[in-house]
């Protein structure tokens, strides 16, 4: 973890999240996220996109308090007696509502995609957390887009913490193999790749390349967050990259910081 990270600077962060259990295990993936504090401005509003809320239509919490969602099964007890349930921002949440296509919903809370890791950098859940949908309508194109008109209402105070994973498959998991299969390292590679030498389109048209985008990205709903950070992000004077690398075969934790 480089110390290069200019505090003036507005901040957006992808997070590869993987398993529920980086919240209670000691392991590089978690003792990162809890130096992330130490690395970037303490902000006053976290803009919070999950890709465990994946919709029908875009939508952001407007309830006060943002209610915990214990959203997996079958995990130790340990995981479930975790308590992170941060206060939202009402106001710049009903401002997302009047300035851009989105809808009230307060049927979803904070879900683990965003506390396991809030859980570690800030675990006394004194920032408001304000939590947006990412819409399953919109094309990759579509999502990028949003995330540009996202970034207008933008400033300094707010940091947006999108939480994902650039290649997700569950159904090629192999809990015997510390590092990725050959087909995910190598489109994690490209996606990282291209973030470093800005080309956009290259991984806005990701389901182009000439990697295996179907075994990395068999959905979605944990890629398009990224696409929604590069839009926030647009035109960023640097990006420093953390958690590099895949493991269980098919899980990315590749993770950025980028600086606008």
């Amino acid at each position: 973890f480089n110390q290069v990270i200019n505090m003036n600077n507005k901040n957006v962060l992808f997070i590869g999240h993987g398993s529920p259990m980086n919240a209670i295990e000691i392991n590089e993936f978690s003792e990162s996220w809890k130096f992330l504090s130490q690395k970037i401005k303490k902000p006053k509003i976290i803009l919070a996109i999950s890709a465990h809320w994946y919709t029908d239509g875009q939508f952001v919490r407007t309830a006060e308090i943002n209610e915990q969602i214990y959203d997996m099964y079958g995990f130790p007890r340990e995981l479930y007696e975790i308590k992170y349930e941060p206060k939202n921002d009402v106001d710049f949440a009903k401002r997302i509502i009047s300035e851009l296509d989105v809808k009230e919903d307060n049927s979803w809370g904070i879900d683990h995609g965003i506390w396991s890791l809030l859980c570690k950098t800030y675990p006394h859940a004194d920032i408001p957390v304000v939590m947006l949908s990412v819409d399953k309508n919109k094309s990759p194109r579509e999502q990028y887009e949003f995330g540009k008109e996202l970034k207008k209402l933008l400033n300094d105070d707010i940091v947006v913490v999108a939480s994902g994973n650039i290649v997700h498959n569950l159904q090629l998991i192999d809990y015997n193999k510390q590092d990725g299969f050959n087909w995910a390292n190598k489109f994690d590679n490209f996606i990282k790749e291209n973030i470093i030498n800005k080309n956009i389109e290259a991984i806005v048209n990701f389901n182009n390349s000439i990697f295996d985008y179907r075994h990395s990205v068999p959905t979605p709903e944990h890629f398009y967050p990224l696409l929604i950070a590069l839009g926030c992000a647009e035109e960023y004077k640097q990006v420093e990259i953390f958690n590099e690398g895949c493991f269980l075969g098919s899980i990315s934790m590749t993770s950025y910081i980028f600086e606008s």
